[in-house]
């Protein structure tokens, strides 16, 4: 049971992508639904895998490392590849591993991890897709590069670390209308010549679609809702 309803969630969000692209004259092979499968197992992971798709994200580096390489071991002798983004903040003594195991880092937020990251893509020769993430609504408890410093810290990364930063993402304010700070963060990655933007997760993507969004991050939609963790 819990299979088909994976199942249909999937397609029920990529019918979704497709009608939102099609109302924003935008082509839907533009936008990568990215399936966030944070805190379930692979049982739940299986199913949607089945169903299509390759893309994923994780909010932690320790819980991505114990399931996805098992996960993504069985998808190669299937003849299937997984792409896997980090979407939650990451420290940076998990960069490491961080940069072994992602194929994207949506969560490029200081100086410090700026640095480490670095090294550790010198270090591995890998190199993941990056995202500078922006605190659109400058809320203290938040991650996030608050939008009046955005411009310095892209040229920093840029510049004196050598990262190529692909794009931007934000987390609107759960209290807030999610337009305005799609908008703000759209209008940060064209002055600073950036091509992807990761907006957007289940109750909002068809809006992020609207103002840009390349990489919609989306979970309860398609798994349901999160297990409880003690």
């Amino acid at each position: 049971m819990e299979t088909t309803i994976r199942a249909d969630g999937l397609a029920t969000v990529r019918a979704e992508i497709v009608r939102a692209c099609r109302d924003a004259g935008r082509d839907p092979t533009s936008v990568t639904l990215v399936a966030v499968s944070k805190t379930f197992d692979a049982a739940a992971i299986e199913p949607v895998l089945a169903a299509g798709q390759h893309v994923f994200g994780e909010n932690r580096v320790q819980e991505a490392k114990a399931k996805w390489p098992a996960l993504i071991a069985r998808q190669k002798q299937r003849g299937h590849t997984v792409e896997l983004h980090l979407v939650g903040s990451l420290q940076s003594n998990k960069a490491k591993d961080a940069v072994a195991l992602f194929d994207a880092i949506h969560s490029v937020d200081r100086p410090g991890l700026a640095e480490t990251l670095a090294k550790e893509i010198a270090k591995q020769g890998r190199r993941p897709l990056l995202f500078v993430e922006i605190n659109t609504g400058d809320e203290p408890q938040k991650a996030g590069i608050q939008p009046r410093d955005a411009d310095a810290f892209i040229a920093a990364c840029r510049d004196r670390y050598a990262l190529a930063i692909a794009g931007l993402m934000c987390i609107p304010p759960v209290n807030e209308a999610p337009a305005p700070h799609f908008a703000l963060t759209a209008k940060i990655a064209r002055r600073n010549g950036l091509k992807l933007l990761s907006m957007g997760m289940s109750a909002d993507f068809a809006v992020a679609i609207a103002f840009g969004a390349t990489h919609v991050r989306v979970g309860t939609a398609i798994f349901g809702s999160r297990p409880i963790i003690a």
